[in-house]
């Protein structure tokens, strides 16, 4: 979480970047400008579109507000008096969420774009003045702008108003903020290593994937190299928790409705589900947001005793959810996410030691990556309790078995309220890549309440009937956002075991390419992922190609190879090479092969 000071800084900025707009393109319409990771962003509907160019221009002006010291003075007025102020300033979508608060009592926008009301207080509109600017905001706020601190405007984007693809197109200007320049600039060099990185550059040149407009937004497709590491990841997964005890299943993609309103997702998630239709008849089914309900239908499918428990169901399957088609990115946001998703119905004298047992899982996975994890336990915020199902005590019991697990582990972790799912609370884990960036991947999640919506029960060693408790656990969360994590954090330079072609062998001349051949053969079957590169090109471009490709050993094949002689192998991102005696190379491909211990 943001510390206080640096959130109420950031917010500041987005407060100084709509003045700065308002006094450079005077009529323009406002929309919110909310706090995002690393700084800020403000929707603002222009008369004529402006450019990357004018982004200079603004943040000019910024600093002129900045310079001139203003006092960020808060007030406090009824919402029909906001209306009617912001109506003479002409703020057509700040009147809107002021009438959606003052009619529904809420403003129905995302998460992060609810910052400008206070829909704890529907009766009162809160005000900020930045000199001769005000703005719609429930803050908080830096006392005077030059506490701002550090900040750069980014990059342009277009934005939906509310997200809605009806709506208005704004333009979106990001800014970013720290506390002090040093850091801001660490932050820049950060981003332009990650634009060398960015996987949708790397995975088009490396062969992985691709999109097709006649399939659609936010719907990948998987080359068979990029299929590879998909494999790969599902069975290095797999390795680790067999031993847990866990079985495989499988469900359908598609389900009735009604299973998702008895989960309590149908109203959750009303606008992220993908709606199916049938010919043959009336009943409503969707594409499953989902697995969770399902992997219930499989625990409800015969009586369970104490002595059945844990159950422990494991499925690698795709979900399908609607996202708005602005927000998605690469594999990062997409519509089919393939989740490594695992489900266990336990006894509640189980549930530390299965989230234990989980935890295990994920720091072994992530240790083979050379990703540090930080922790954060994400629960409920107590006032706002609409936006969870289960009582107070259901979620106090929860939030203190998650808690004493991690006491009990010894770890530090971070509270995050207001982050825990709508059914329970969990454990999330943050991965560091290699350039610091945090990625929120695995988690470990408790759930009373769809054991209770379902009614599922066991015979307790007494004979009375009791609910399980459903523990969700995910691992590297979905295929599509890990594989692009990959990608950057290795910069496509994959290690030995999970490259898609571990070896290319490049011959000399064509006189070598039947021993080439012969070897690559030798090497598929032992299961070494490997091609040949018999081109009439030079031996020199052979090797600058398969560096391009980020091959991670490559094998040119002369007459002394032909001879018997020691293979040299060309390791990428190395600058000596690796002499290996021909008949040890398989073996040693192998041994690189094999998943991190």
């Amino acid at each position: 979480m943001e510390n206080d000071k640096l959130h109420a800084m950031r917010h500041t900025a987005a407060h100084v970047l709509a003045a700065a707009a308002s006094r450079l393109y005077p009529g323009i319409k406002l929309g919110v400008g909310p706090v995002v990771e690393n700084g800020f962003f403000y929707d603002i509907l222009f008369a004529t579109p402006i450019t990357e160019e004018d982004l200079e221009k603004l943040e000019a002006e910024m600093r002129k507000i900045v310079a001139e010291g203003h006092e960020m003075v808060r007030e406090e007025i009824s919402i029909d008096e906001a209306i009617k102020k912001f109506g003479e300033m002409g703020q057509d979508f700040k009147i809107e969420l002021l009438r959606d608060l003052k009619e529904k009592g809420t403003t129905k926008v995302n998460p992060e774009e609810a910052q400008d009301i206070d829909v704890a207080h529907p009766d009162v509109a809160s005000l900020y003045h930045t000199g001769e600017f005000v703005d719609l905001c429930r803050g908080p706020h830096v006392g005077n702008v030059k506490e701002v601190g550090a900040f750069k405007l980014w990059k342009l984007a277009g934005a939906y108003w509310r997200g809605k693809e009806e709506n208005p197109q704004m333009q979106r200007i990001y800014g970013l903020a720290f506390e002090t320049q040093q850091e801001l600039d660490q932050y820049l060099t950060m981003l332009e290593e990650a634009k060398k990185r960015d996987h949708r550059k790397l995975g088009a040149e490396l062969g992985l994937f691709a999109f097709s407009p006649l399939v659609g937004s936010g719907l990948p497709l998987f080359t068979p190299k990029g299929t590879t590491i998909r494999r790969l990841l599902d069975e290095f997964v797999w390795s680790l928790m067999k031993p847990y005890g866990y079985e495989k299943v499988w469900i359908p993609h598609l389900a009735k409705s009604d299973l998702y309103k008895t989960s309590g997702h149908w109203d959750k998630f009303a606008d992220d589900i993908f709606h199916v239709s049938s010919k043959k008849s009336e009943e409503e089914f969707v594409l499953k947001p989902m697995n969770c309900p399902h992997h219930t239908q499989i625990y409800a499918s015969e009586p369970r005793s104490y002595r059945d428990l844990p159950l422990r169901l494991s499925e690698v399957t795709t979900v399908y959810r609607d996202e708005n088609t602005g927000q998605l990115a690469g594999l990062t946001r997409v519509r089919s996410i393939t989740q490594d998703d695992a489900h266990i119905f336990c006894r509640m004298d189980q549930v530390k030691d299965e989230a234990r047992a989980i935890y295990e899982i994920i720091t072994k996975f992530y240790k083979a990556f050379n990703m540090p994890l930080s922790i954060r336990l994400s629960v409920n915020d107590p006032d706002t309790p609409e936006k969870y199902l289960g009582g107070a005590d259901v979620w106090e019991n929860a939030v203190a078995t998650l808690k004493g697990l991690l006491d009990d582990l010894g770890k530090d972790y971070e509270l995050g309220v207001g982050e825990a799912a709508f059914y329970g609370p969990k454990i999330d884990f943050m991965a560091h890549d290699a350039i610091g960036r945090t990625w929120q991947l695995a988690t470990i999640q408790l759930d009373f309440n769809q054991p209770e919506r379902f009614g599922l029960e066991y015979a307790d060693s007494d004979g009375t009937k009791k609910r399980p408790v459903m523990v969700h656990r995910a691992i590297s969360g979905s295929l599509e956002r890990f594989t692009a994590v990959l990608i950057e954090h290795y910069a496509g330079a994959f290690p030995f075991w999970i490259a898609p072609v571990q070896l290319r062998l490049a011959t000399v001349s064509d006189e070598f390419v039947p021993f080439a051949k012969t070897l690559q053969a030798k090497l598929a079957e032992a299961d070494i992922r490997v091609d040949l590169d018999d081109s009439n090109e030079k031996v020199g471009k052979k090797i600058r190609n398969s560096a391009t490709h980020k091959i991670p050993w490559t094998i040119v094949i002369g007459a002394k190879e032909v001879e018997g002689g020691d293979f040299k192998v060309n390791v990428f991102g190395q600058d000596e090479d690796l002499i290996i005696p021909a008949v040890e190379l398989v073996d040693r491909a192998l041994r690189a092969s094999q998943f991190p211990q």
